[in-house]
């Protein structure tokens, strides 16, 4: 495995905490503008919206129902992914009547962290406490967030992230013939720290593929130059170049595309809170194969595809064996059809955007008139 850990790089520590300083600033001088009553008016707290990264399409589909005010807002959202509201802000603005609200995604423990994690929770708990509302993205977050930052007095309530099922949706793909690759696609923002999880995947995958399964890998996303190369030695060393296929990085726009290209998707990141890109999967009618830990197991059910036991462990990253995946895939491959039928209709029931945002809704409009949630 390539990596021990995600360290935040020294510089990337210092222009955070300037932009949080100027945050706090802002929120100082929007007490004259802010507050009120009326339709839930939000501030996304510094946070912003783009195509790249789970936090940023969070925000970006927030937005389209939601638009920020920044100046003559009457509630605040927060990611405890993007803490970077001060303490002291989240206070005054709790002081004023501002109800706070926070999505709680994972946390910081030694197994992914070779900083501070503990400094890093003890800020990320400071927000999760004065919220006055969380939305944990799995229960496994409710845990997670229960076991480093403390239990909570406050409200919230389990919220899996949501994707668009109309347009995620299967594509109807030209009748299989016999001899036809099998593509599993492994898609995201992958890190350094990451490396592991390309890794344990095209090793099951030449495990399949010496076994007699004619199974190919797409890999798509954000990927840190280390994690890459790490990953192609792999593969160089495996002698298996021509099964695997880099398509770099895509846009929200592209995804939909991305997705039906491929016949099912492959999950093996120890301990996932509540990967976005695993529903989107399931929204496109791929089954999924995936590491049995975190928060992946809650959405994927026992129908929508196949789970490898890794076990849950917070001081180190718990892999699948290339034997396990490449077993894996075979069960995929063999059950495909019943697999995908089940993961999209789980989808369509469970996680579309539709819910999440009009659960939003109601959330906002209770805080905003004091009433219980």
């Amino acid at each position: 495995m390539s990596g021990k850990g995600l360290r935040d790089p020294f510089a990337k520590g210092l222009i955070r905490a300037a932009y949080r300083r100027a945050l706090g600033l802002h929120e100082r001088l929007s007490a004259f503008t802010s507050g009120g009553g009326g339709e839930p008016r939000l501030y996304y707290g510094g946070a912003r919206g783009g195509d790249l990264g789970g936090p940023k399409v969070k925000i970006k589909k927030l937005n389209e129902a939601f638009p920020e005010r920044l100046w003559s807002y009457n509630l605040v959202y927060v990611l405890s992914n993007a803490p970077y509201l001060p303490a002291d802000s989240l206070a005054r603005l709790k002081a004023r009547g501002i109800p706070i609200v926070s999505n709680q995604n994972g946390v910081f423990y030694p197994a992914w962290f070779a900083g501070d994690w503990e400094a890093e929770n003890k800020r990320m708990g400071e927000q999760y406490h004065l919220a006055d509302y969380v939305f944990h993205q799995s229960e496994f977050c409710r845990r997670a967030a229960e076991r480093f930052l403390g239990a909570r007095a406050g409200a919230g309530e389990v919220l899996y992230n949501a994707v668009d099922t109309t347009r995620f949706t299967p594509v109807k793909k030209i009748k299989r013939r016999e001899g036809d690759p099998f593509y599993f696609l492994l898609a995201g923002k992958v890190q350094a720290h990451q490396a592991y999880r390309m890794e344990a995947s095209v090793r099951g995958l030449s495990v399949a593929r010496i076994q007699g399964l004619n199974a190919r890998l797409i890999i798509a996303g954000a990927i840190d130059d280390p994690a890459r190369q790490s990953a192609m030695n792999v593969i160089g060393n495996l002698g298996i170049g021509d099964f695997v296929e880099f398509r770099g990085p895509y846009a929200q726009q592209q995804a939909p595309a991305l997705f039906s290209a491929a016949d099912a998707y492959i999950m093996t990141n120890h301990q996932d809170a509540c990967p976005s890109t695993v529903i989107e999967a399931m929204a496109s009618g791929l089954p999924v194969l995936y590491a049995n830990s975190g928060g992946v197991p809650e959405l994927v059910g026992e129908a929508g595809g196949v789970a490898i036991d890794t076990g849950e462990c917070w001081d180190e990253q718990l892999l699948p064996s290339p034997d396990a995946v490449a077993e894996g895939m075979a069960q995929i491959v063999k059950n495909r059809r019943a697999f995908a039928a089940a993961a999209r209709a789980r989808a369509v029931e469970r996680f579309d955007l539709s819910h999440w945002l009009e659960r939003h809704r109601r959330v906002f409009e209770s805080l905003r008139h004091g009433e219980r949630v």
